[in-house]
């Protein structure tokens, strides 16, 4: 248990102690006034209460002497023990005195409660304050003890210390010793390792290089080898376009219309070479409304055409003529 709990228990018996000592004390005062006022002259009546207050104040003296000395670890002797209990019994005698002469048990009963409360209560806390002091005292001396050993345990640790760095000193000195001998012993076999491995490195550089030079060289003949193929294709396609092209515009123009299929297919090789509509018209005989209309759906599918010689569209592809004859 920590200081700070053991002063908050303190406390708490403290201000329960003096509540009951005070509420006892407020109590007896009301209780045996009226007692003391039948048992008063008349013109005296006045000092009724001066006695349960004598009495009180006697169990107050009582019950703050023995807590101090209780906190001290002290002993007051025989007559602290005398006045307790005296005081103690006189007030019992007083709080039930009017109850008892008026033959009322009951009444007793219920006026002996606040003093012998209070006896008990001043009893009590005073063997806690000697219990608590004590444990104080006893773990104090537990501590002093403690405190003593783990001094002598670190004096040995230290001398231990001491005794186990000298030991690492001379090991370490004959270590290192050791070390440096292995060291140059090592030394040379590295150096012997690393002219090795450096002869061995420079003829894998030079293996690597020569085989990256010949992997290089490869990779860009077949570089080559696409490229050249790819310009041949693109311009045996453009040739193909253009003589597609020439066909179509040399062609005779159809003396009647094409069947539909036939007249697909003609404008698919129209829109292929960029042929303008109206020779579309002419080659199939389909009105120009139709042929828009396919030129139309072809573009939106996206007619293949080669990439280096696509013929650019014709702006002459919609004539006033056609919009009126696809309007008809």
């Amino acid at each position: 248990m920590s200081q700070e709990q053991i002063r908050s228990a303190e406390k708490a018996l403290a201000v329960g102690t003096w509540t009951i000592t005070l509420g006892a004390v407020l109590y007896s005062v009301l209780t045996v006034t009226p007692l003391m006022s039948h048992h008063t002259p008349k013109d005296w009546g006045w000092t009724a209460p001066i006695l349960p207050l004598v009495v009180d104040a006697a169990v107050v003296i009582v019950v703050r002497m023995d807590s101090t000395l209780a906190r001290l670890d002290g002993d007051g002797g025989r007559w602290p023990v005398v006045l307790r209990w005296m005081t103690g019994a006189m007030t019992v005698l007083l709080n039930v005195g009017q109850s008892a002469l008026d033959r009322d048990k009951v009444g007793v009963a219920v006026h002996a409660v606040a003093p012998l409360l209070l006896i008990v209560t001043a009893e009590t806390s005073l063997a806690y304050r000697r219990a608590i002091a004590a444990a104080l005292a006893a773990r104090a001396a537990r501590e002093r003890d403690e405190r003593a050993e783990r001094d002598r345990r670190q004096e040995e640790r230290r001398q231990q210390e001491r005794a186990d760095r000298q030991a690492e000193y001379d090991r370490a000195r004959q270590a290192e010793r050791e070390r440096r001998e292995h060291d140059e012993r090592m030394a040379d076999k590295q150096r012997e390792h690393e002219e090795r491995m450096a002869r061995e490195q420079r003829d894998e550089r030079a293996r690597r290089d020569d085989a990256e030079r010949a992997e290089r060289e490869r990779r860009e003949r077949e570089v080559s080898e696409r490229e050249r193929r790819e310009r041949e294709r693109e311009q045996a396609a453009g040739r193909e376009i253009e003589r597609l092209r020439q066909e179509l515009l040399t062609a005779p123009a159809a003396d009647e219309q094409l069947p539909e299929d036939q007249a697909r297919m003609k404008i698919q090789e129209c829109v292929t070479a960029g042929v303008p509509q109206r020779r579309a018209v002419d080659l199939t005989g389909w009105s120009g409304g139709w042929v828009a209309a396919r030129y139309k759906e072809l573009r939106a599918a996206g007619p293949e055409r080669p990439a280096l010689h696509a013929v650019p569209a014709t702006t002459e592809e919609t004539t006033p003529a056609d919009v009126e004859e696809q309007a008809s």
